[in-house]
């Protein structure tokens, strides 16, 4: 089980990056809850971190880790690992209160090095959903390098999102294999993503226009996903199965949301409702829907425990989607004071889905024979 393969980590030697990408994942989200006004258990310096990067600590030292470490543990090229830890390391510099530019030079290496590996596998097998995978990568690059130059986040963020989005669209081509779209839905499934990366190239420069035009792309790449993934038929089955087509389906609604706001709102404020909906539709409830989803599978192949299904799975989930749509209707309605309650909705759900996690794996262990 602890066997190193072809040249990659053994399970336990990837435990410091996880254990880096979870502490980034803990300060952010309490740092986010500080911005709304609730006292989360933080070291006051901690908090202040959290607060003042929270994008940077969920995107690039979280996400950004998670996703490099998946990338190395599939490629099993050491050299790959460089990526995830990386970006640890960046998401460690903020934590510690090192200058941003020192977090955000790490962020850039991370990202550097997920695109490499990205290349090389679409050199191996130049496939539609390789290039896309590829071309997140370059939408991590392009974010980071905006930050570490000192563009504001809501300049920034529309890269991130990239990142994020054509990282989630590539994988879903990928197991549409197994039921491939049409060439002409690939060419469709090209453009949109062509309109999410033209809207990350221009929005630095011109924020309302790269704005609407990424939004455009997101609600069209949604649309797409629901019309062709695989999930719209492994919903009608059982057990896990189900449970990930439910995620993901829900998931693709918020990603409508999302790029529907960002195509009628104009450019990000970086404050407002506008920018709290929006950002938190995309990454909040389209994101977290696909790690809710997906966890129980990589997981797995990363750490090498096994998570064995439950339906509680369903809880943090249905957490997730009622406390977001509350703090949407709080964005809508100021002076409601939802807002705050669904923030601190969105953190529960997180904790419960780490508790359920870390629930099935002892579940699993005592099974095992």
């Amino acid at each position: 089980m602890n066997a190193p393969h072809r040249g990659g980590l053994r399970p336990l030697q990837r435990l410091p990056l996880l254990l880096l990408a979870m502490a980034a994942l803990l300060v952010g989200v309490g740092g986010g809850l500080w911005r709304l006004g609730w006292a989360f258990p933080l070291p006051a310096s901690l908090a202040a971190q959290g607060a003042a990067f929270h994008g940077p600590l969920m995107v690039s030292a979280f996400f950004g880790t998670v996703i490099a470490l998946e990338r190395a543990v599939a490629l099993a090229t050491g050299w790959a690992y460089l990526g995830p830890a990386l970006a640890g390391a960046a998401g460690l510099a903020l934590l510690l209160g090192a200058p941003p530019a020192v977090a955000g030079g790490l962020a850039c290496g991370a990202a550097a090095i997920l695109l490499l590996a990205s290349l090389r596998v679409w050199r191996q097998q130049p496939a539609l959903h390789n290039l896309t995978l590829a071309l997140g990568a370059a939408s991590w690059l392009l974010g980071n390098g905006l930050w570490l130059a000192g563009f504001p986040v809501p300049r920034v963020v529309i890269a991130w999102v990239a990142f994020l989005a054509l990282t989630i669209a590539g994988e879903r081509l990928e197991l549409s294999r197994f039921l491939p779209p049409s060439p002409l839905a690939q060419r469709f499934f090209a453009l949109f993503m062509a309109l999410v990366l033209l809207g990350a190239l221009l929005t630095p420069l011109l924020p309302d226009a790269g704005t609407a035009l990424a939004g455009l792309g997101l609600l069209a790449l949604a649309l797409w996903l629901l019309k062709q993934d695989i999930a719209r038929r492994t919903v009608k089955q059982q057990g896990l199965t189900r449970f990930i087509a439910v995620c993901l389906l829900s998931g693709y609604f918020w990603l409508a949301l999302g790029g529907g706001l960002l195509l009628s709102g104009g450019a990000l404020s970086g404050s407002g409702p506008h920018y709290d909906a929006a950002l938190h539709a995309l990454l909040v409830g389209f994101v977290f829907s696909m790690v809710f989803g997906h966890a129980p599978i990589i997981f797995p192949a990363v750490a090498r425990v096994q998570i064995p299904y439950h339906p509680v799975f369903y809880g943090p989930l249905l957490v997730l989607h009622g406390s977001l749509a509350l703090r949407l209707l709080g964005d809508l309605l100021p002076e409601s004071g939802l807002r705050p309650w669904g923030g601190a909705g969105n953190g529960l759900a997180l904790l419960l889905f780490v508790l359920t996690m870390v629930g099935s794996v002892i579940r699993g262990r005592r099974a095992a024979p």
